[in-house]
Parts: structure tokens; C-alpha cells; sequence
């Protein structure tokens, strides 16, 4: 093998006084690093070049060779290093495992390119590049296209190993037709997950970035990644949801992303004493909204006189804005709104509010029978001994006595005067008394 170099390893091994095989491993890691350098500087430098070209896919498969190709090297130069050493040690049984372990290499290698060029693929299906004729096609479709081509690179890449391990193709196929349904059984759900990511991937009830929701459940947020098992939606509280492709099978969806206007939908109240005035609020509602600039007139725009409510006379406002964005949609129906109330209050009516009227027969009698706080007391000393002396007057029959409880401050609290006020009945009371056990 190595008879080509033999005049330069036994000048090695007469300068240098080094074994055979310990400049043959020199002389491989030094033809090793020299290859790996050509190749790096070769695919560097052709990849800009290649760029600039007109075709589409050329600097995808330079892309994808520069790192397994430079690995390549390296473990192909190790394996002729570890020949070197069964040579030299003569280990027999090596052989085959060193040629196999080349192959295996090689191979998975190849699928870890052809894996990077798919995902470069993916790329330039969806960005093209600049001043291209192609045109770019939708993220949802690359991806699908994308992750078929990598199943398949991994699959042929699996037969190909195996086939160079020995195994022989036929015992897979026989494995695949009585195993196959013993898998098929045992992964059903999974199998069903990846039919139910194909279908969606072919179908589009939804893209990544689109807004759904799900009225059977309580799913709503936005799609962040559709998986051949699961679909990651990322809910409006920053909290992912992973949802098995199998449910959308049955799974009935809203999808917000794809409406073409937002709805206005409000119920304004009246009084019921603005009733003659409900016709003229209502056509110049109608005739605002002909007039907005935000609202949608080539969509239906209602405007009428509902019902009678339990409080008040109930007015629909029904029209479509012409954006989809929520904030501006806000905004809008914010507007709205305020010009309603302009317009009601300009045809001298109210808006309603909940109310009640209470009908009672006859006169009513509101007493105070709250005893006073400890402050209160301390402040009512000075009147309990007032009404003392009053008490004393009153039996003495002093006639200034019955004037007393009507002389009090302005600024007494009508608690307290109510109290006054009974003492002085009792005191006009006690006074008749003694007048009468006087007679």
C-alpha cells in the first residue's frame, strides 16, 4: 500500500532513526492536514463564485459539503492510521471492521450533508435569490416538501448501512412485511399523528403564524411550528400548547388570520322618556357611519330600534371595519362609540341606566333609634345636665322652661336636636302633670 512512499519513509528512517509504521502514521496525518487545507480553501472560495451564477441550486451542495466533507477527511486519514497499525501489528480480524467502519462513515456522513442541503433547500424555496425568475413558494409547502426529502435521504442512507453491515435487502423487506404490522399496531397513534401532519401540510386549514382557535376547546393562540407529530401553538399568555396532528382530524377550527373584516356588534340603551326622539338618534347613527372612514361600506351597515328592554329602549349598531388589525379595530370602535354619545345627548336624550321606582301608600314615619358612640356621650354631658336644670325649671314651673328645646344652636347635629326635641315633649308632659295635681 504504502510502496509509492517507501524511498521517502526509509530516508525518514535512516535521518531520523524513527520505526516504519511511526512515519507512516507521520506521513498520513501530514498528507491529511494538506488535503483538508486544499479542500477548505477550494470550497471557500468556489462558494461566492457559484452565488453569483445563474443557477438556483449550485452553492446549496457546496453549502451543504463544507463540514462533512473537512470531517470526512479527517476520520478517513484516523481509519488509514489505524491500517497502518493493523499492518504493522498484523492483526487480521481488523480488516473487515476497518472497511466497514470506512463505509459507515461515508454514509452517514453523505446523509448529514444531504440533510443540510434539504434545509438550505427549504431556504431558497421560500427566499430566492435576488434578480432570480424563480418564484418563492409559501413556508408551510417548503417546509412539507423539505421534510419528505429528508426522510427519504434517511431512509436510503438506513438501507445502505445495513447492506454494508451484510444485512441482506430481502430479510428487511421480510421484516417490513411481518414486523411491519406488529410496528403498526404498536405505534398506531403515532403513525396516525404523522398521516394527520400530512394532511394538514396538503390541506392549509392553518400556516405557521396564523391565529386559531377552537370552539369545542379551550385552544386559541398562534401556530409557532407545524412537527409531522405534534403542532406547537403559542397561546396569548406566552404559553406553548403541543397539540397531536391525529385531534385536528376531529378538531373543528376558527381561524381569525384568514377573515376579511372585523365586526361591529353593539346594543345601545335609551330612556323610555326619549322615545319620540329613538327615529332621528337612529338615522344619524346610520348616516355617521356612512360617513366614517374606517368602516366598511361595501359590507351590510345596520342601524334600528330593537326591542323594549326591562330598563330601556335598545338600539343595534351592526357594521364591519375595514382593517383586521385589534388595535386599530379599538380604536375604531372607541370613535364609534363616543360619536353615539355626541348624538344622543345632541337630540336631548340619555342614555339609560338600570333603575327602579318604588310606589308606597301613604305617609311614611322615619325615626332614629341609634344609640350615640362614647365621643357623642362625652359631648352630650353638658346637654344631660342642661336638661336636668330644664327638668328642675319645668317643677318649679319657671315659664321660660317650654321654650328651651326650640332656642338651640344652628349648628347642633339633627341627632342631637331630635333627642332635644323628645326631652322637651317629656318635659311639656311632666309640666301639664303638676299642673293638673296642682288643681
Amino acid at each position: 500500500m504504502f510502496e509509492f512512499f517507501s524511498p521517502v519513509m526509509d530516508w525518514v528512517q535512516t535521518t531520523l532513526g524513527m520505526p516504519l509504521w511511526v512515519a507512516a502514521i507521520g506521513l498520513v496525518i501530514a498528507l491529511t492536514l494538506i488535503v483538508d487545507l486544499v479542500s477548505w480553501v477550494v470550497i471557500w472560495r468556489l462558494g461566492p463564485l457559484l452565488e453569483k451564477t445563474n443557477n438556483r441550486w449550485a452553492d446549496i451542495l457546496i453549502k451543504a459539503l463544507r463540514r462533512p466533507l473537512r470531517l470526512w477527511i479527517w476520520l478517513m486519514g484516523v481509519t488509514l492510521c489505524l491500517t497502518v497499525v493493523r499492518y504493522h501489528w498484523e492483526i487480521e480480524w481488523a480488516e473487515g471492521h476497518l472497511t466497514q467502519a470506512r463505509a459507515v462513515i461515508t454514509l452517514l456522513l453523505l446523509a448529514w450533508a444531504g440533510l443540510r442541503a434539504v434545509k438550505l433547500l427549504e431556504k431558497r424555496l421560500v427566499f430566492p435569490p435576488a434578480g432570480h425568475r424563480g418564484k418563492s413558494m409559501d413556508a408551510d409547502t417548503a417546509s412539507a416538501v423539505a421534510k419528505i426529502l429528508g426522510a427519504v435521504v434517511v431512509v436510503i442512507i438506513g438501507l445502505l448501512i445495513l447492506t454494508s453491515l451484510g444485512v441482506s435487502p430481502s430479510g428487511v423487506a421480510a421484516f417490513g412485511g411481518a414486523g411491519g404490522l406488529i410496528i403498526g399496531f404498536a405505534a398506531k397513534d403515532m403513525l396516525a399523528n404523522f398521516l394527520g401532519g400530512l394532511m394538514i401540510h396538503l390541506d392549509k386549514p392553518f400556516r405557521v403564524g396564523d391565529w386559531i382557535k377552537s370552539p369545542d376547546r379551550d385552544i386559541e393562540g398562534v401556530v409557532e411550528d407545524i412537527g409531522w407529530r405534534l403542532t406547537r401553538i403559542r397561546t396569548f399568555a406566552s404559553r406553548p400548547i403541543y397539540i397531536p396532528n391525529s385531534a385536528f382530524s376531529s378538531l373543528v377550527l376558527e381561524n381569525p388570520s384568514r377573515m376579511w373584516n372585523r365586526r361591529l356588534y353593539e346594543t345601545i340603551r335609551v330612556r323610555y322618556t326619549d322615545i319620540e326622539r329613538v327615529s332621528d338618534i337612529v338615522k344619524a347613527i346610520r348616516s355617521m357611519l356612512d360617513a366614517h372612514d374606517d368602516v366598511d361600506t361595501d359590507e351590510q351597515t345596520l342601524v334600528y330600534f330593537q326591542s323594549y328592554g326591562e330598563h330601556a329602549l335598545e338600539l343595534i349598531v351592526y357594521a364591519f371595519a375595514k382593517t383586521t388589525d385589534w388595535a386599530e379595530f379599538q380604536s375604531m370602535k372607541q370613535d364609534i362609540l363616543l360619536r353615539v354619545y355626541d348624538i344622543v345627548r345632541e337630540h336631548e336624550a340619555r342614555l339609560a341606566l338600570p333603575a327602579s321606582e318604588l310606589h308606597i301608600a301613604g305617609p311614611v314615619a322615619i325615626t332614629d333609634e341609634t344609640s350615640g358612640d362614647s365621643v357623642q356621650n362625652e359631648a352630650g354631658n353638658d346637654d344631660n345636665d342642661a336638661d336636668a336644670g330644664d327638668d328642675q325649671n319645668a317643677t318649679s314651673g319657671n315659664p321660660h322652661s317650654q321654650a328651651a328645646p326650640d332656642r338651640e344652636a344652628p349648628y347642633t347635629s339633627s341627632r342631637q336636636r331630635s333627642r332635644n326635641a323628645g326631652r322637651g315633649e317629656v318635659n311639656e308632659a311632666s309640666q301639664d302633670h303638676d299642673q293638673e295635681s296642682d288643681a
